[in-house]
């Protein structure tokens, strides 16, 4: 997967004690950013469906009984 470079701010404390922990900020912010991806995927997919939740469809209930027999 290609990567992209981008900025990332910190405050100065923050900064320094992922320094001294040997925290790799990279993959943490990595981590971070697919997570708050993962969690905005989840929210706009929640609110489309209460948006357009879905209906009873006779087929369905009807195929159910198909696989049944």
């Amino acid at each position: 997967m290609a990567s992209v470079r981008t900025t990332v701010t910190l405050d100065e404390e923050l900064a320094e004690r992922a320094r001294q922990l040997g925290v790799n900020v990279s993959a943490a912010a990595r981590r971070g950013v697919a997570e708050a991806v993962r969690a905005a995927l989840l929210r706009r997919d929640r609110e489309a469906y209460q948006r357009h939740p879905e209906d009873q469809d006779a087929f369905w209930s009807q195929a159910e009984v198909w696989g049944e027999q």
